[in-house]
């Protein structure tokens, strides 16, 4: 386990710090990843981990960058260390749909593909069971 996870795991309150999802209903752990890669110059150090989960890692990859799908302009992908969350998303009870309020929400959005059907039906099971948002 990497040795950054339990500090991670505790600021993030165990839930993705991308898509919020909550860790408790995972089989494994969430990953600690790197905010800004470290092949693009950034630092194991607390202000460049994140807790993410699986699909969030992996969609993020090494981009740090995306496109606003309403403006087409390039932006900054959301920093759980920079940005507070609900200034760049809102999640839709109803629905289970995560919505982008700045370009950075909806380029984020748009780059992770957090809104997917699995997304949406996982979110509205984990409203029913009171662990999100």
């Amino acid at each position: 386990m990497n040795l950054a996870y339990p500090f991670v795991s505790e600021r993030a309150e165990h839930r993705c710090e991308y898509c919020h999802a909550p860790e408790l209903v995972f089989n494994f752990p969430f990953e600690v990843e790197h905010i800004v890669p470290l092949r693009q110059g950034g630092a194991t150090t607390e202000a460049n981990l994140a807790l993410a989960c699986r699909s969030c890692n992996l969609r993020k990859g090494v981009q740090t960058t995306g496109v606003d799908p309403s403006s087409g302009a390039e932006v900054r992908l959301f920093d759980p260390r920079q940005d507070r969350w609900p200034d760049h998303f809102y999640a839709d009870l109803d629905t289970g749909e995560l919505i982008g309020l700045t370009t950075i929400g909806r380029a984020t959005l748009a780059a992770l593909r957090m809104n997917g059907e699995p997304q949406r039906a996982a979110r509205r099971l984990w409203l029913r069971l009171g662990l999100f948002p």
